[in-house]
């Protein structure tokens, strides 16, 4: 049942050093997002080399920040938030909410046209980890872990997008 889990979430069964963590075009999961675009590969050691030890254990580990010690919980400029780990555009700063729950919270996923998220950046899987069920938010470019997503946000969508700091870079807004 485990493995099965695992699968379905699209992890690796097996680590071994030098081979890549999660996050390679030809996985084996059939997306078409890997045929028209190859994701970023990058081994266990060329993401720590990359990565604050911090950076690489929320989006390579699964991992999360501390509620309200994020970088870009109180940010209020204007401009688009980026992953950390492959630059890909997930979340634009007109979408931005503050949920009081302690990390960066958005609504609507960057290219989400109505309820199609073909054309963002994120992709959902479901994780059962924590003993709960729960959907990730994971970058569709490199898997990068970025947080969860949840059915108790603000109008139009209803949506939480509960995102960690460290996950992102933020590019503001050329005046």
């Amino acid at each position: 049942m485990a493995r099965l889990l695992r699968a379905l979430r699209g992890l690796s069964l097996l680590e071994v050093p030098g081979r890549p963590v999660r996050g390679c075009a030809g996985s084996g999961r059939g997306d078409s997002e890997s045929l028209t675009k190859p994701k970023l590969c990058l081994s266990k050691t060329d993401w720590q080399k990359k990565l604050t030890p911090e950076q690489f254990h929320v989006t390579r580990e699964k991992g999360t920040e501390a509620p309200f010690s994020g970088m870009y919980l109180n940010n209020k400029e204007t401009g688009m938030y980026h992953c950390v780990c492959c630059d890909s555009p997930l979340f634009s700063s007109e979408k931005k909410f503050c949920s009081g729950t302690g990390w960066p919270s958005f609504y609507e996923a960057h290219g989400t046209e109505g309820s199609d998220e073909s054309h963002t950046g994120i992709l959902r899987r479901l994780d059962t980890s924590s003993g709960r069920t729960r959907m990730e938010v994971v970058c569709k470019q490199c898997e990068a872990h970025l947080g969860h997503v949840f059915p108790d946000g603000p109008e139009p969508t209803g949506q939480r997008f509960c995102i960690n700091s460290v996950a992102l870079k933020f590019k503001p807004s050329k005046h």
